[in-house]
């Protein structure tokens, strides 16, 4: 079973490359994230067209958060995170797969931080940290995956020192992380490759991606019934050198059956 997560950076505009991706590596599970559209705004004709179904959180103009599956049944579970009712913003969405708990996230990026961005960001963090928690203590197969929006190490970024600023890399955002990480969570990306940089987000900006300077940013945590279970991992990283594409590049992994 090979489950992905990709960071379109607006559905609608990124539609071509989006297509193309599925059709080129077929995975049974899609997380996306920031579709930038409202839910009636979806492509959902094109996607259907190719053989995928879907449930979509979408938001106009910003954030929004889509599973997709290929000849499998999905059954939702939640469209928020718990723990704040009045956080009108579309970055959760859970179902389960394949009798496995998916969990899509796409965690605030909380930059300029120090501020109220930031601010949000560590209580969505907090919040995600709580709900996890529970997951794990339903002892059933869970995997949490999207853009996490956290830099976990220095080995995960290109020039470590020039983002020690960034809401991305603060000591909170990593604190956050690994406290999550540290609930059981297996890394799934770190487990198959420990000491190799891998980068998910490259700037459009001053040449990252022709450089390689980048950033790793989108993560799978699988709970403990999983980790035996994973065969492979890694990141199409030449999506992100299509025209029109994301800043990231889709991850993902294999599971056995």
């Amino acid at each position: 079973m090979k489950i992905a997560t990709y960071n379109v950076n607006g559905i609608n505009a990124r539609l071509p490359v989006l297509l193309r991706w599925l059709e080129t590596t077929a995975p049974d599970v899609v997380c996306l994230q920031e579709l930038k559209a409202p839910t009636e705004k979806i492509p959902e004709q094109a996607i259907a067209d190719i053989g995928y179904q879907g449930i979509w959180q979408g938001q106009k103009s910003w954030n929004g958060v889509a599973i997709l599956t290929r000849n499998l049944e999905i059954q939702e579970v939640s469209r928020t995170l718990p723990g704040d009712e009045e956080d009108t913003q579309s970055r959760y969405l859970e179902a389960v797969v394949n009798n496995i708990h998916i969990g899509c996230l796409y965690l605030p990026n909380g930059n300029p931080a120090p501020g109220p961005k930031f601010d949000y960001k560590l209580r969505w963090f907090e919040r995600f940290n709580t709900h996890a928690a529970a997951l794990l203590a339903l002892n059933k197969p869970v995997v949490l995956t999207g853009d996490f929006n956290v830099i976990p190490t220095e080995q995960d970024v290109y020039r470590p020192e020039r983002w020690l600023e960034d809401a991305l890399f603060r000591p909170e955002s990593r604190s956050a992380f690994k406290i999550l990480v540290d609930q059981g969570w297996t890394d799934a990306l770190r487990k198959l490759y420990p000491n190799e940089p891998i980068y998910t987000f490259w700037d459009y900006f001053r040449n990252a991606y022709e450089r390689n300077a980048g950033l790793r940013i989108d993560h799978f945590l699988l709970s403990p019934h999983l980790d035996s279970s994973l065969l492979a991992a890694g990141v199409d990283s030449d999506v992100r050198g299509w025209e029109k594409t994301s800043d990231h590049a889709p991850v993902w992994i294999e599971l056995a059956d």
